[in-house]
């Protein structure tokens, strides 16, 4: 039983970490397109708009710096600190999304 949960969670582990990359950039093209639906909807004002694009440029100025850096990979450290920075900027467009403010 221990053999096959250690046997699974390495196949996992190597699963996940080939997906990786396909995820942080699925995840970029997400919130790019939650941001264009909050200015084509209204729900997002302009400058709200700006300020989230200019903090999903800086998260995509430390993914690239980072690939370069490690021959087109990012570290796992890399990895979870994008993770976190992705996770807070989806909260904001949501938090912005679903305020007050209106165009």
């Amino acid at each position: 039983m221990r053999r096959f949960t250690i046997g699974t969670l390495a196949v996992a582990l190597a699963f996940a970490g080939a997906l990786g990359a396909e995820t942080v950039n699925q995840r970029r093209e997400n919130q790019q397109d939650r941001i264009g639906q909050g200015v084509t909807s209204g729900q997002l004002t302009a400058r709200e708009a700006g300020r989230l694009e200019r903090q999903e440029a800086g998260v995509n100025h430390q993914i690239r710096d980072g690939r370069e850096d490690h021959h087109g990979h990012l570290t796992a450290h890399e990895q979870a600190r994008v993770n976190r920075e992705q996770n807070q900027l989806s909260r904001e467009i949501h938090r912005d999304k679903h305020n007050a403010g209106r165009q």
